[in-house]
């Protein structure tokens, strides 16, 4: 009797630890790696030249220090190439990014635009502005923020992210966005 107590007591607790184990879902999202990449892009659209680099607006050159690093340890290597993202799709989207943030430039300095923190581009005060250049600028914020949708899904998709993820994914890029 008093085994058959026992033996229904551990099978009573197995089947409530496995029931615990079973609810528990533990879903990864790589951040560092995603902030990394957004940087990248972010950099190579802006033209590198963060509102915290004012007289500068060329990188520097730190590639002779990565050879002897990557020499010395895997590890260094290993990181650089799970961080870098691209794929003709990006590529194409970075290259219409670009050209489009030479005209979206100027209203951004004026406030006419604003980077949100949901990744995208919004109006700011437009006064001043014509009916006419309102609408164009309008539409130059549409073909940013749609062109940003299909970057972040893109990147989302590079780094094997779910779907259901993209707006972290958007929320990071906000970040790098804004330090512009």
């Amino acid at each position: 009797m008093r085994q058959n107590r026992q033996s229904f007591l551990i099978g009573f607790l197995c089947i409530v630890v496995s029931i615990f184990a079973c609810v528990t879902v533990n879903i990864y999202f790589p951040a560092e790696k995603v902030e990394s990449v957004a940087g990248e892009i972010v950099d190579d659209i802006r033209g590198g030249e963060a509102k915290g680099q004012e007289g500068s607006t060329q990188k520097k050159d730190t590639s002779f220090l990565r050879i002897p690093l990557s020499a010395m340890t895997c590890s260094l290597v290993w990181a650089e190439e799970i961080t870098t993202v691209s794929n003709a799709t990006i590529r194409g989207l970075k290259d219409k990014m670009k050209a489009r943030y030479a005209e979206l430039k100027p209203y951004f300095g004026k406030g006419m635009l604003k980077e949100g923190d949901d990744g995208y581009v919004s109006l700011g005060k437009v006064e001043g502005l014509g009916l006419k250049e309102t609408r164009d600028l309008k539409s130059l914020v549409d073909a940013e923020n749609k062109d940003r949708e299909r970057l972040y899904l893109e990147v989302a998709k590079a780094l094997e992210i779910d779907a259901s993820q993209v707006n972290r994914v958007a929320e990071i890029f906000a970040k790098e966005w804004q330090k512009y």
